[in-house]
């Protein structure tokens, strides 16, 4: 393979990952443009194994969302709704627990929680929300509210970001999850998101989140409008802030679904998605953990990401609607002897992890 290397358009680029050295936007956008899929995915393999070796990560968590009701309405999502929407819906915090409890078992410990930007919900619902569920579920760790949600919160109750976690905390937040990035242009903010959180205010909510102890992760959404070099501009402003908080656990690429959208378009093909995959390892050198989210992929893709640069599937997820509303074929859940099954026949070892991966017997 080394000597394959040596002949492919991008050695350069593999002279520069051998020797530990951080990837310009420059190389980013080459590796967009090279068709030496093989290549890319050998040279983020070898990352990945570096890192990991033949471990791959999951956890046993359940994901449950408390409305969908959203005043964004951006074109590419297929989730949110408009609160006279027919399929719009908000669960009272009631409504919630009796829900959670109907999907939690013994080795569940993770809740991810996230919805829409509801227009009339008082920020104190979100406080409320955390607090029931950490006292109902004690042991549960809450990834919960994007950077979007956060910073939308702070708008709806006059407080800071920062108080905003503060009081969230208190009640129970375990983490943040990485969505509503989007990208983190300005362009695609104007074209795509202009009603949330903008590039530099999603950025902000994760570094004092950061500076308060709070872990996170980061997200893309990509296969719609975007462009290689907006997506290199990504990566970087990223890499800038893991070096200044190092907070940042993992980074998940997420595949633009069409169906169901006002934006429209394609579906991403696996070419697409294990591209994504690898360079997202290549470029974030400072970021432990690379997930090929599963409900994204599909199972089958997922598992050739783990030899694409991902060491991450995610988990057991059994309650998606986000991706699912948008026209995913994936399963809406898998047991736990699925997901290490899968992970074995792909050539690798499963670890079950927690929340902030670290590693349960």
């Amino acid at each position: 393979m080394l000597e394959i290397l040596s002949r492919s358009e991008i050695a350069d680029i593999a002279e520069k990952v051998f020797a530990g050295e951080r990837l310009s936007i420059e190389d980013c956008v080459r590796l967009y443009q090279t068709r030496d899929l093989l290549a890319l995915g050998y040279l983020a393999d070898y990352v990945r194994r570096q890192r990991h070796g033949d471990k791959a990560y999951y956890v046993v968590n359940v994901h449950l969302n408390y409305s969908n009701v959203c005043y964004a309405d951006c074109p590419f999502c297929a989730f949110g709704k408009l609160p006279r929407d027919p399929e719009a819906f908000a669960l009272t915090v009631d409504e919630y627990i009796e829900r959670l409890s109907q999907l939690i078992w013994d080795r569940v410990t993770e809740v991810h929680i996230v919805g829409g930007l509801h227009p009339k919900l008082p920020f104190d619902y979100y406080v409320e929300l955390v607090r029931r569920v950490k006292e109902a579920f004690p042991n549960l760790h809450i990834k919960a509210f994007t950077a979007t949600e956060i910073h939308f919160f702070s708008k709806i109750s006059g407080l800071s970001v920062q108080e905003v976690l503060e009081r969230l905390m208190e009640a129970g937040l375990g983490s943040l999850p990485g969505g509503g990035a989007e990208v983190l242009t300005e362009r695609i903010h104007r074209l795509l998101y202009p009603r949330k959180a903008s590039p530099k205010q999603w950025l902000e909510v994760h570094r004092v989140a950061h500076k308060l102890g709070l872990k996170s992760n980061a997200t893309l959404l990509y296969g719609h409008i975007e462009t290689p070099e907006e997506k290199a501009q990504h990566f970087e402003l990223l890499r800038q802030l893991q070096d200044e908080t190092g907070g940042f656990m993992c980074f998940i690429p997420l595949a633009y679904h069409p169906a169901n959208t006002k934006l429209g378009g394609k579906p991403t093909t696996g070419v697409r998605d294990l591209r994504e995959i690898a360079i997202a390892r290549l470029m974030l050198d400072n970021f432990p953990h690379i997930k090929a989210y599963w409900i994204s992929l599909d199972v089958k893709l997922a598992q050739v990401a783990l030899s694409f640069g991902a060491d991450d599937l995610d988990g057991t997820v059994v309650n998606e609607k986000i991706f699912h509303m948008a026209g995913a074929e994936s399963p809406s859940m898998l047991t736990e002897d699925e997901l290490r099954r899968i992970i074995r026949e792909a050539g690798f070892t499963p670890v079950r992890r927690n929340s902030v991966y670290e590693p349960i017997d």
